[in-house]
């Protein structure tokens, strides 16, 4: 297949690229300030909010599949608006796309949502993310909106780096107790999503990890990997901090596994 990352650059899109070239697929990808170091792609600058270079990139590569994993999140024309034209160079050009999105459209009232769910943001971020799952599933109905939360690699996301500052002394702050996540896995995530834009699978699904935990239970289990001392990890509760967001939003992703070869580890198991 001929696939387009947009957003190519980023953690989550260097795995894409890796897979895509691994198996044999023509592959492109995008960035805004600088290419990615993962070879075998064809890397161009896009900038997600020019609708008209958007349309000349994909135009001019026709990708039979497109996965959008390009946000900001203090910037909601690259989010949302940037969203909308990617969804629209898509259906110009007849191709397929996965649009990533977030567990950050929910508020956390509910706790547990499925793919069923309606988003309910209160934040400037969540709210993008929303009207940008909102735009992509109106302007290419076939597409797949590809709900996620943290996602953790092997050392190279940006939790695991506040982690290794905090363990380390290096930066000041807490992990919190009670802000709740299911944390996936890059690999897991990318395998995924690649399975998603090759099915014939559209509409919302959830693709977060199976289990459960606190920022500071990733912490501690990022700590243990890497050999850091736990011990040295502050905790606090969000609750208490004043830092606005949704506290306990656990994505359920049981109408997608069931879809899905790719298994959907636990941060507890891939953080053993």
């Amino acid at each position: 297949m001929r696939f387009l990352i947009v957003g190519g650059s980023g953690l989550l899109g260097g795995e894409l690229v890796r897979r895509c070239s691994a198996a044999g697929h023509e592959v492109a990808a995008t960035y805004l300030t600088r290419p990615g170091e993962t070879a075998g792609a064809e890397w161009s600058p896009l900038d997600v909010r020019r609708r008209e270079d958007v349309d000349a990139l994909i135009g001019a590569f026709r990708p039979e599949a497109v996965v959008n994993a390009a946000y900001r999140q203090a910037d909601w024309t690259t989010t949302a608006v940037g969203a909308a034209n990617v969804a629209l160079a898509v259906s110009a050009t007849g191709g397929r796309l996965v649009h990533v999105s977030s567990d950050a459209v929910f508020s956390g009232a509910a706790v547990r949502y499925d793919e069923t769910c309606v988003p309910d943001p209160i934040t400037p971020y969540g709210a993008a993310k929303a009207a940008a799952e909102t735009a992509a599933a109106a302007i290419a109905p076939t597409s797949v909106i590809a709900r996620t939360s943290l996602i953790i690699g092997d050392g190279g996301s940006p939790h695991e780096a506040l982690v290794h500052s905090l363990a380390t002394g290096r930066e000041r702050g807490v992990l919190f107790t009670d802000d709740v996540r299911c944390p996936v896995h890059v690999t897991d995530l990318a395998a995924a999503l690649l399975e998603l834009a090759a099915s014939g699978h559209h509409g919302v699904h959830h693709v977060a990890g199976a289990d459960a935990v606190s920022r500071y239970e990733l912490g501690l289990l990022i700590a243990r990997r890497d050999g850091l001392d736990a011990d040295r990890l502050p905790s606090g509760r969000r609750a208490d901090s004043g830092v606005p967001g949704p506290l306990d939003v656990r994505l359920e992703c049981g109408t997608t596994r069931r879809r899905l070869r790719t298994r959907l580890r636990g941060a507890r198991e891939f953080l053993c």
